[in-house]
């Protein structure tokens, strides 16, 4: 039982940093050449793999720019459901949150590099909201689970689309970035496109669901 236990982690392990490489090689071929300057097939080949791993791994280049969708661990959802990690909704959601922005097996120079092909990529950005949307759609079961049945699946959802908001609003301005950069004081430069913020972007999601909270307190 112990081998077999050992052998499907080392087979999840090694999963993991085959779609990581993946993902590295997809972000650095955008960041060269633009979104639309690469094929699945030169993918394929920067990170040396065959076009039918690439897709059992990614299902289009948007994903593999982006990554796969991060899973919630089933202890984290345990957790919120018995109404932790903080004992308050609105900041518990926050954490659940922030693993949309956060992997931790990623390096400094990966993350850096990953928010600028973001930001430089608008198309990222929509197909993120898009994400986002279905993730808080989710956790709409999961908030009722918590808060019993009389909270109300419109009430959940209603708390999942500010949540969705606020995410919006962390992708195109980070606010302790006014008055700096060419992006002035709307953080975005002339053409749209956002600045790519100097913090990760877990910590500016954080900080714009604290003043959102303040602002609707």
């Amino acid at each position: 039982m112990h081998s077999m236990l050992e052998s499907a982690t080392l087979r999840a392990s090694k999963r993991r940093r085959t779609e990581h490489h993946i993902n590295h090689c997809a972000q650095q071929l955008t960041e060269a050449h633009g979104l639309d300057g690469f094929t699945m097939d030169d993918l394929a080949e920067a990170a040396e793999v065959s076009r039918r791993t690439l897709f059992n791994y990614f299902p289009s280049k948007l994903d593999a720019v982006l990554g796969n969708m991060p899973v919630l661990s089933a202890s984290a959802l345990a957790t919120f459901e018995a109404g932790g990690p903080h004992g308050d909704l609105v900041d518990d959601l926050g954490e659940l949150a922030r693993v949309i922005f956060t992997d931790e097996a990623l390096s400094r120079e990966q993350l850096e590099l990953s928010q600028r092909v973001f930001f430089a990529n608008p198309r990222l950005i929509v197909t993120a909201h898009e994400r986002f949307e279905a993730f808080s759609e989710a956790l709409v079961e999961h908030i009722l689970t918590r808060e019993g049945a009389d909270f109300g699946r419109a009430r959940a959802r209603l708390l999942m689309r500010l949540l969705v908001a606020v995410f919006d609003s962390s992708l195109l301005l980070d606010p302790s970035a006014e008055g700096r950069g060419a992006g002035g004081a709307d953080g975005a430069h002339g053409d749209g496109v956002p600045d790519v913020p100097d913090r990760p972007l877990a910590d500016v999601f954080s900080d714009h669901l604290a003043t959102a909270r303040a602002l609707l307190a």
